[in-house]
């Protein structure tokens, strides 16, 4: 089986986007609809700045503040780890994984192409992380 870049993962993908400005409520309800885990936060030129997740929501709402005067700016994740579109999936999934997140955006030359999650992958792109993390445990 051949490996699969992250640009064919992504490739037919519209990811959410919203910008810094919007309020933590209309992220929250843009999730739900789409039925999706995160939101990539960019500005007009689709340049990513951040990221939103559920967990930042929770996060959010733990420490009192009002998801409807909260801008995303306040609360997101600045600067995320990325990787290129031209990286292949294993790779994602190894960041995935070693960096304990759950969404890892895809961007080419600073703009965003996608984003993926752990769901993201294939069985046997699973099962070589597993075998990749079993053989570690066993070098320890």
């Amino acid at each position: 089986m051949p490996h699969r870049t992250l640009g064919e993962i992504v490739r037919d993908q519209k990811p959410l986007v919203l910008g810094p400005e919007a309020t933590v409520a209309e992220a929250c309800a843009a999730m739900h609809a789409r039925r999706v885990g995160a939101v990539l936060v960019a500005r007009d030129d689709r340049r990513l700045v951040g990221i939103f997740t559920g967990r930042d929501a929770v996060r959010l709402l733990a420490e009192g503040l009002d998801a409807k005067a909260t801008s995303l700016d306040a609360v997101m994740t600045r600067d995320p780890t990325t990787l290129a579109p031209g990286a292949g999936a294993v790779d994602a999934l190894r960041l995935l994984h070693d960096g304990g997140f759950r969404h890892l955006p895809i961007v080419a030359e600073g703009r965003i192409a996608g984003i993926v999650s752990r769901y993201d992958f294939r069985a046997r792109e699973h099962a070589r992380i597993d075998d990749e993390t079993g053989f570690m445990e066993a070098l320890r």
